[in-house]
C-alpha cells in the first residue's frame, strides 16, 4: 500500500474486525495514495478481503465512512475517498441518508464533466449504483462514455462504460434528443452508426448497415405505403427509403445547436459546450456512411455538405470542431452518385481549410476525374449544377397560377412571385403553400444552393490566374459564359479571345471598342500585369460606366512589379516584412489563399514559412514568418499555447522540389533542412521569377498584412497590451499606403464624386477628408481610422459585424474590398455627423471638440 503503517492499521483492524479503526486506516491510504489506491494490488487485495466479510460487519464499515463522511469539508478530497470506499465494500448494502445524498451530489457532478478523467472514485460509484440495481443518469452515461474514448484513458473507468448500454446515443445533442424520441424503430441504426470507429466502412460495417436500412425502410414505408396505393392506386417503391432518408437528414440538421445540457467548462482547453460529444460523433460518422446506401437525392448531397462546413467551424483552444465528422461527410459524397453530391464536392474543395479533408476532397475529385476521362479542372467545371436556373442567372416556374421567379443579382440569388395577372407579389402566396409544398421546400433549398455555390465558384475563379488554364472558345462559352450559373460571374469577367481583350455587354461579348466577338480559338482569363496601362484604365472606365460589378478583383487589381529595392537584394523581398499579424487570421486566410501553413506553439520545435506551391509554374512561394513571443516574455499566447501574433519577414521564392527551409517556432534564421546528402538550393532571384506570379504572391501577402495587422485594431491606440505596438499601430494606420491602398485611393478618385456628399468630400495625400458639421475627418484609405481636425484627434469607430446594416455605400465596381466600403460607410456617416446617436461616437466629437 502507499503507506506500510496504514496498510498494517488496516489489516489489524480487519482481523479485529473494527469498522471504525478499518475505515480510518483505509480512508488515510486512499488519501496518501491521492485516490488511487485502485491501482496498488495490496490496497486491493485489502478490499476484496473486506468483500470477503459478512455483510453485518461491511455494513458496520459503511456507517463508519458515512459517520466520517459527515464531519469532513464537503469539497474536500478525504471526503470523496470516503464514499468511494464506501462504494467499494458496500456495492450490494442499504446507505445511510449522508452516504446517500453524498452519491447524488457526485452523481451530478459527473453529468456536467465533459470527460471524468482519473478520478479513480467515479468507476466505484458507477459500480456501487449498478450493483444496486440502478443505472446510472444519462447525462452520467454520456460522461463515463466520452471518457472512455479520451485521447488518455483510465482503464477502470473504460471498463464500467463497456456496461452501460443504455440510452443508444448520449443526451445533450438536440439532434440526438430528437433521434432517440424519434421511436425504437430507429434504435438498431443508431447503435450500429455509433459503431463507425475507424475512418471508412469495413466491408462487414456496410453489409450490416445495409441491412438495417433496408429494414428500416420496410417498417417506416409500410403504413404510408399502404395509405397511398389505397389513395392512389400507385406503387409504393420508395416510399421507405424516402422516409429514412428525410428522417436522418432531419438529425443532421439539428447537429451545431447549442447543448440541451450544458457542462462546466474546464479552466484550461476548449469549452465542451462548443464541440461534438465524442461518442455522438461516432454515430454522425456512422449516419453519414449510412446515407450514401440510399439511393441518390440533392438533399442528401447539400445536409452533407452543410454537415462537413459545420464539423470545421473552429473552436477556440482546439482547432476544427470534428474533422472526423467531416471527413465521413466527403467519403459519404464520394460513394454517391450523380450531379449534386459531385457539386457537393467541388463547392466544398474550394471552401474548405483543412488539411486533412482538403486531401479527402482532392481524391475523390481526382477519382471522379480518372473515371470520367477528365483533368481536375474540367471535372471541377463540369459539376456546377444548374440549379433549375433555364437562363442564365434566371428561371420561372409555374406553381398553378402563380409564376415563381428565380434570380442572380450579384452574389446572392432571390426567389420574387407574379399573380396570374404578371403583378408582384410579396410573399409566397397561400395557394402556393397549399398546393406545391414540395417545389416550394425545393425552390427555397435551391436559392440557399445558388448562394453558397456563387461564393465558391468566384473564389474558385479568382485561382485561375496562376493555373494558367486556356480554353477552347466553344467549351468555354458552355461551362462559362453560358453556364445558367457560372454565367452570372463570366459576364462580369474579362477575358481574352485570341489575344483580343473582351467583356459581356448588350448580350454579346465584346471589345473595348464595341465590336462583338462570336467565334474563336482560344481563351485565357484577363491579367491587368501584362496589359498596357491605357487599356486597363480604359477598361475600369467602361465598367464602372455600365455599373458592373465584378465577383472580385480583376480591372482594378492590384500589379506589383520589382522594386529598386527588389532588384538590389535579389533574391528576396522585404516589402511586407515587420508587421505583426494576428496569427490565427493569418493562418485561416492564408488556407483559403491556397497557402499552406503551420501554426506557431511556444514549444521547442521548428516550422516552415507559411508557403505557397505554384506546380504550374514549377515554384514554390514562401513568406517567412515567426511567433512574437512578446519581447522575450511569452506572455501572448492562447490556451493551447498558440501565439496570439506573429512578426513577418521576407518573401522568397525556390525550385518546388528544393529541400524545405524551417526555423525555430519562437524565432530565428531559416535553414534549409537536408537529408540524405541533399546539396542546399538557392533561392530563385526575384528578376526572374514571372511577372504574373511575383505579382499574385505578392497581392496575397498584401492581403494577408492587411487584413491581420493589429494596425487594422481601432481600440489599440493605446498600443495593445503595455503599449509595446503604440509605435507600430501609429505607422501602419496613418503611414504610407501599400499597393492595395493605393489602388483603394485611384478608384476614390473616380467613385467619391458620384456620392451625394461629394461636395463634403475631397482626396488628399493618404487620407480622404470629410467635412462634417461638427468638425473635419480624416479617414486613412489603408486602415480606415480616422483623425479629427484640429489636433490631429484620433476618433475610435468599432466596425460592426459583417450582418449589421450600415450607410448605403452605392456602386462599388467590385465585391471583396470589406476596407473600402467601411471607408465610404464612415464618410457617409460622418459627413451628416449632427445625426449620429451612437453615444461612444459622439461622446468622442463633441468632448475633443469642446
Amino acid at each position: 500500500m502507499a503507506d506500510r503503517s496504514h496498510a498494517d492499521a488496516a489489516r489489524r483492524a480487519l482481523e479485529d474486525e473494527n469498522a471504525s479503526e478499518l475505515a480510518t486506516a483505509l480512508l488515510k491510504a486512499a488519501i496518501h495514495y491521492s485516490g488511487h489506491w485502485q491501482n496498488n494490488k495490496e490496497a486491493a487485495q485489502l478490499v476484496a478481503d473486506v468483500n470477503a466479510r459478512p455483510a453485518e460487519f461491511r455494513q458496520r464499515l459503511v456507517d463508519a465512512f458515512g459517520h466520517t463522511l459527515a464531519s469532513l469539508a464537503r469539497e474536500s478530497g478525504a471526503r470523496v475517498n470516503a464514499l468511494a470506499l464506501a462504494a467499494a465494500v458496500g456495492r450490494d448494502l442499504p446507505w445511510g441518508e449522508e452516504l446517500d445524498a453524498a452519491r447524488r451530489e457526485k452523481f451530478d457532478e459527473i453529468g456536467r464533466m465533459s470527460e471524468a478523467g482519473y478520478l479513480g472514485w467515479v468507476p466505484e460509484l458507477v459500480l456501487a449504483e449498478l450493483a444496486a440495481g440502478r443505472m446510472p443518469a444519462p447525462a452520467v452515461v454520456a460522461a463515463l462514455r466520452r471518457s472512455a474514448l479520451g485521447t488518455y484513458v483510465y482503464k477502470p473507468l473504460v471498463e464500467v462504460a463497456a456496461r452501460l448500454t443504455e440510452p443508444v446515443l448520449n443526451v445533450g445533442e438536440a439532434w440526438a434528443e430528437r433521434a432517440m424520441a424519434d421511436g425504437e424503430r430507429w434504435r438498431a441504426l443508431l447503435a450500429h452508426a455509433a459503431t463507425a470507429t475507424s475512418a471508412k466502412p469495413s466491408a462487414k460495417w456496410e453489409k450490416t448497415g445495409r441491412a438495417l436500412i433496408t429494414e428500416a425502410a420496410q417498417a417506416t414505408g409500410q403504413a404510408a405505403a399502404t395509405g397511398q396505393a389505397a389513395a392512389t392506386g400507385q406503387g409504393t417503391e420508395g416510399i421507405g427509403e424516402d422516409a429514412v432518408r428525410e428522417r436522418l437528414l432531419g438529425w443532421f440538421r439539428l447537429v451545431g445547436a447549442p447543448r440541451t445540457l450544458s457542462l462546466d467548462e474546464p479552466r484550461f482547453g476548449p469549452n465542451p459546450n462548443e464541440v461534438y460529444d465524442a461518442y455522438n460523433a461516432n454515430a454522425l460518422r456512422g449516419l453519414a456512411w449510412l446515407l450514401s446506401f440510399l439511393p441518390p437525392h440533392p438533399d442528401t448531397a447539400r445536409v452533407l455538405g452543410a454537415l462537413a462546413e459545420t464539423s470545421l467551424r473552429k473552436v477556440s483552444g482546439l482547432g476544427p470542431r470534428n474533422p472526423k465528422v467531416a471527413n465521413a461527410c466527403v467519403t459519404a459524397l464520394s460513394r454517391i452518385d450523380g450531379e449534386a453530391a459531385l457539386a457537393e464536392l467541388a463547392r466544398l474543395a474550394t471552401r474548405v481549410t483543412f488539411k486533412g479533408t482538403l486531401k479527402m476532397l482532392d481524391s475523390a475529385l481526382e477519382a471522379r476525374a480518372a473515371a470520367l476521362g477528365l483533368n481536375r479542372e474540367e471535372i471541377e467545371e463540369l459539376a456546377v449544377p444548374a440549379y433549375g436556373l433555364t437562363a442564365v442567372g434566371r428561371a420561372e416556374h409555374a406553381l398553378g397560377e402563380t409564376t415563381a421567379l428565380v434570380e442572380v443579382r450579384g452574389s446572392k440569388a432571390l426567389l420574387s412571385w407574379r399573380s396570374a395577372t404578371g403583378k408582384a407579389v410579396k410573399s409566397v402566396p397561400a395557394a402556393v403553400r397549399r398546393d406545391h409544398p414540395e417545389e416550394l421546400k425545393e425552390l427555397k433549398a435551391a436559392v440557399k444552393d445558388i448562394d453558397k455555390m456563387l461564393g465558391a465558384q468566384a473564389e474558385r475563379l479568382d485561382r485561375q490566374f496562376l493555373a494558367r488554364r486556356t480554353w477552347s472558345y466553344g467549351k468555354w462559352r458552355e461551362r462559362y459564359l453560358d453556364h445558367p450559373l457560372v454565367g452570372t460571374l463570366a459576364r462580369r469577367l474579362l477575358w481574352v479571345v485570341d489575344g483580343t481583350p473582351v467583356g459581356f455587354a448588350d448580350g454579346e461579348l465584346r471589345t473595348l471598342a464595341g465590336s462583338p466577338v462570336t467565334e474563336g480559338a482560344e481563351v485565357t482569363l484577363w491579367h491587368p500585369v501584362d496589359r498596357e496601362p491605357a487599356e486597363v484604365a480604359a477598361w475600369r472606365d467602361r465598367l464602372e460606366r455600365h455599373g458592373v460589378t465584378q465577383p472580385f478583383k480583376q480591372a482594378h487589381r492590384e500589379v506589383y512589379p520589382l522594386t529598386d529595392a527588389e532588384v538590389r537584394t535579389g533574391t528576396y523581398s522585404n516589402r511586407f516584412a515587420a508587421h505583426y499579424l494576428r496569427q490565427h487570421q493569418f493562418h485561416s486566410l492564408a488556407a483559403v489563399r491556397g497557402w499552406r501553413n503551420q501554426l506557431r506553439l511556444a514549444v521547442d520545435d521548428t516550422a516552415p514559412p507559411a508557403v505557397r506551391e505554384l506546380p504550374r509554374w514549377g515554384l514554390r512561394a514562401e513568406y517567412w514568418i515567426e511567433g512574437d513571443t512578446g519581447d522575450g516574455e511569452y506572455e501572448d499566447i492562447t490556451d493551447s499555447g498558440s501565439f496570439l501574433r506573429l512578426r513577418t519577414d521576407q518573401v522568397r521564392f525556390y525550385p518546388i522540389d528544393a529541400p524545405q527551409n524551417t526555423a525555430h517556432a519562437c524565432g530565428g534564421e531559416y535553414t534549409m533542412w537536408l537529408r540524405n546528402g541533399e546539396a542546399p538550393v538557392d533561392p530563385v532571384p526575384l528578376a526572374e521569377v514571372p511577372a504574373l506570379v511575383l505579382s499574385e504572391v505578392l497581392r496575397d501577402v498584401d492581403l494577408f498584412v492587411g487584413v491581420a495587422s493589429v494596425g487594422n485594431d481601432p481600440t489599440w491606440q493605446d498600443g495593445g497590451p503595455e503599449g509595446r505596438f503604440r509605435d507600430y499601430w501609429n505607422a501602419y494606420g496613418f503611414g504610407e499606403l501599400s499597393q492595395t491602398a493605393e489602388t483603394r485611393r485611384l478608384l476614390l478618385e473616380r467613385l467619391v464624386p458620384r456620392l451625394a456628399i461629394a461636395d463634403r468630400c475631397r482626396i488628399e495625400g493618404r487620407f480622404l477628408h470629410v467635412r462634417g458639421e461638427l468638425r473635419t475627418y480624416r479617414i486613412h484609405l489603408g486602415s480606415g481610422n480616422i483623425l479629427m481636425d484640429p489636433g490631429d484627434q484620433y476618433l475610435c469607430i468599432v466596425p460592426a459585424g459583417r450582418s449589421a446594416s450600415g450607410p448605403e455605400t452605392g456602386y462599388l465596381p467590385f465585391e471583396g474590398d470589406r476596407t473600402l466600403a467601411l471607408i465610404l460607410s464612415k464618410a457617409m456617416m460622418l459627413a451628416a455627423d449632427t445625426g449620429i446617436t451612437d453615444p461612444t461616437i459622439t461622446r468622442q466629437i463633441l468632448r475633443e471638440r469642446a
